[in-house]
Parts: C-alpha cells; structure tokens; sequence
C-alpha cells in the first residue's frame, strides 16, 4: 500500500485527532500514538493520547486504545521511543487542568497542581499494553519554569558513543519574567529549549541543557532531534517569533544532550517551512542522509515535504512534496530496506485527518544498513 487514515477526525468518540508519534517496534509493529481531542480542535480540554498499531507496516491498522486517559483533563505531547537494550516502548508525555490554557500556564495564573507535569509509561508487549502513567515533574522540570512540551513526535535512543542505550526526549518550557519587567511570561521570547534524558530505560530520569537566555531572537519551541552517524545528536526546533530569519531553528551536541555545542541558530536552507511542529530521522548506513519533513509554505500549513540534508545538518535540500492539501504536524519513522513512513495531519481541511504514507527511498541502494 502507498497510504492509509488511521486518524479520522469524528471518530471513535473524538472530535479531533492532533499530534502525530511514531515509532516501530524491535518486531516490526508500527505504532501511530496522537492526541484523541473529544471536545473540538483546542489545544486544551478532555484530551487523551491514543493508539493504533499496524503489523504490516502502516497498511492496516487495529482498533484505537487510550494509552494515557485525560479524565477531562489534557494529556498530549507524545513523544515515544523504543529501548534498544530491552525492546520495551518507552512513552513520555505532558498534561494540564483541562480548564487551563497555554496562555494562563505562562502568565502564571495556574497552580503548579494544575499546570504542566511530565509523565512517563512502559510496554513490555509490543505495545498492547502500557503502564500507568508515572509523574517525573520533580526530575525534569526546573522550579522557575512554567509552560512544558515534549516533542512533540518519537523521542530518540542513542545507538552510537559513550552514551549508547540513552533515551533522549527534546522538549520545550517558558520561564518567568525578571522581577521588575512589565511582561507577563506570555511573550513568545519567554520560550526555550532543553531535553531529558534517561539511562536506565526510562526509570529515572535527568535534566540535560537548557537555554534560559529568553532573549527574543531565537524562541525555540517544539523540536525533534536525531541522532548523526558521527554520534553527535541534531536538534531541529520551531522558532516561535524570534527575530531570526526563518522559522527553523538548529542545535549540535556532542555529549548525548547534556550541552549544546553552541546555541540554538537559524537554519536558513529550511526557510519554506512556516511555524510549525516538524521531524528529523538520520536514515542507517553509510552516507545516509538526514531528513527532515514539515509543510513547504512560508505563509500557511500546506503542501507536506521531504528535505534531505548530506552534510550533517548544516544545508538541506528539499527532495519531494507529497502533496498541495493543507498539512501541519508530521513524525518521520524507518520501516526498513528502502521504506520510511511519515504520520502527518492533513486533509481538506488541515486537521481533518492523520495520514500514513509508505515513502520509498530513491538512495536506497548506497545507503541501507545490510
């Protein structure tokens, strides 16, 4: 097959379904995680994070089962990732008061009860079932800091260098205001970067970099990242209004997300992407690419893409559209020999649906591990 839906907003007792995550598992299943929005297309609400499985690499897909249960509450931010020592799905996520907003988290006019906390979830089945959710707020999120994303889209587990078996998360906070300023925390400069990270498969886990320096020319939000054949990992992040040209952003480090090599820049080879989500997936073997999907309009979420960067991140190259219809998020996955998939919203109307495409690789030959 070349597509399927496994999304299809107004379905399954959902108004809308939001935020794609993907990720294969060591027995090949395909596993489709989004947000399941029951009430409309707000970011807040009674959200639940959802999941569909496929056994035959994205064709056809099993019935939807809620992973984490919002109870009226928000949950969201999936950010999924395979241990490559255990095999076990690893399942990182956010949520709030159903009642709070972004807004009112940032201004911070909501209790640290009922704003953002971070959880974290286990399968030893290949994904039928997972574990309740565990709170690791206290681990990861700084006191100072008030909004808080993951992802969203799979997180990453390093497979190269000192930090080999690592699951990395790259995320986004905001911070508060210094004593004194007028601002309110609502301004988009307040945005910033960090990731977490565990090395014991997902029990414990720790606070990498951060960058705090809110200084309005870079206002890094939403990221994905991906791990380079040389081990240093790449993130790639949305600018969120920053003076810098562009809406994409870019990071190096070289010590498995503890430090950035520099700080977050401007990525101009990616200037047709607007502001939005998007995903990075460093294919295996020799000269392999990086690639990096997200809408080609400056001015609008429409008509998905493929770059391809040669040259570790610095430039990209766009290699194909996938389509003119309006198009927003997207998570990049491997399927293996010369397939990748992506999970991206799309459809008459942007978030109509969540479409699975079977992508294959015009570089496969030099490129495929064997």
């Amino acid at each position: 097959c070349a597509s399927s839906l496994p999304y299809v907003s107004g379905r399954d007792g959902y108004a809308t379904y939001r935020i794609p995550a993907v990720v294969t598992t060591r027995n090949g299943t395909v596993l489709a995680f989004a947000e399941g929005r029951r009430d409309g297309i707000s970011d807040t609400g009674d959200i639940d994070v959802v999941l569909r499985r496929s056994s035959d690499g994205g064709c056809t897909w099993g019935s939807l089962t809620v992973v984490a249960a919002g109870h009226g509450d928000t949950r969201g931010n999936p950010a999924p990732v395979v241990d490559p020592r255990t095999g076990a799905v690893v399942l990182v996520t956010c949520g709030n008061s159903g009642s709070a907003t972004e807004g009112q988290i940032m201004r911070g006019e909501v209790p640290a009860d009922r704003g953002r906390r971070v959880f974290v979830q286990r399968s030893q089945d290949d994904g039928r079932h997972f574990s309740s959710p565990v709170d690791i707020t206290a681990q990861v999120k700084r006191p100072g800091w008030r909004w808080y994303a993951t992802g969203p889209g799979h997180a990453l587990a390093l497979t190269r260098g000192s930090h080999a078996g690592r699951l990395l998360v790259p995320a986004n906070h905001s911070g508060m205001p210094p004593a004194g300023s007028s601002d309110t925390g609502r301004e988009a400069k307040y945005y910033g970067g960090h990731a977490l990270y565990s090395d014991d498969g997902g029990c414990t886990w720790h606070l990498g970099f951060a960058n705090d320096h809110y200084d309005g020319v870079t206002d890094v939000n939403e990221t994905s990242a991906a791990q380079l054949p040389d081990g240093r990992v790449y993130f790639s992040a949305r600018d969120q209004g920053g003076s810098a040209p562009g809406n994409r952003l870019d990071g190096y480090s070289a010590d498995g997300g503890a430090t950035l090599n520099r700080p977050y820049a401007a990525q101009p080879t990616l200037a047709d992407v607007p502001a939005v989500q998007s995903s990075v997936l460093q294919l295996p073997g020799t000269g392999a690419p990086l690639l990096f999907s997200g809408p080609s309009v400056p001015t609008a979420r429409r008509a998905m893409a493929i770059w391809s960067s040669e040259d570790f991140g610095h430039t990209f190259t766009r290699l194909r559209t996938l389509s003119d219809r309006p198009a927003a998020y997207s998570d990049l996955v491997p399927l293996g020999h010369d397939t990748v998939g992506i999970l991206y919203e799309t459809g008459a109307h942007t978030y109509d649906t969540l479409e699975f495409r079977r992508l294959t690789l015009p570089w496969s030959s030099p490129v495929v591990a064997r």
